[in-house]
C-alpha cells in the first residue's frame, strides 16, 4: 500500500543525526485506505517507523486521511497548508511538529 511504501522509505532514511537532533517520538491517526495507527520513532536509538503504537509515548499525534499523508510525504502537499485547511490535526508538542515537518 502507498502508506506502507511511505513508511518503509521513512525508516530508510532515518539517520542518528535526525533522531540527536529531533528527539520526538510522532504517532498517526490515519484515516481512509490503509488507515490506522503508523508512527515514527525519532527518540529510541536507531528510530524506527512502522504499523501500530509507538514503542514509547507518542509526543505528538497527528490525524489526517492516509491519501493526504501520502502526498504530505511526496512533497505535494505542504504540512502548513493541510493544518490551515483543516486536513491535518496536531495535538502535542508543535514544536517538534515543525521539526518533522523541516525533514520532510
Amino acid at each position: 500500500s502507498p502508506v506502507a511504501e511511505t513508511f518503509r522509505v521513512i525508516q530508510g532514511a532515518m539517520s542518528e543525526e535526525y533522531v540527536r537532533t529531533t528527539q520526538g517520538v510522532f504517532q498517526f491517526e490515519l484515516s481512509g485506505d490503509d488507515g490506522g495507527t503508523w508512527y515514527i520513532d525519532l527518540k529510541t536509538k536507531g528510530g524506527s517507523a512502522g504499523l501500530g503504537k509507538p514503542p514509547v509515548t507518542a509526543d505528538v499525534v497527528m490525524s489526517m486521511s492516509s491519501a493526504d499523508f501520502v502526498k504530505m510525504f511526496t512533497g505535494k502537499l505542504k504540512p502548513t497548508m493541510a493544518f490551515m485547511s483543516g486536513k491535518l490535526r496536531i495535538k502535542g508538542n508543535m514544536a517538534l511538529a515543525i521539526k518533522l515537518e523541516k525533514m520532510l
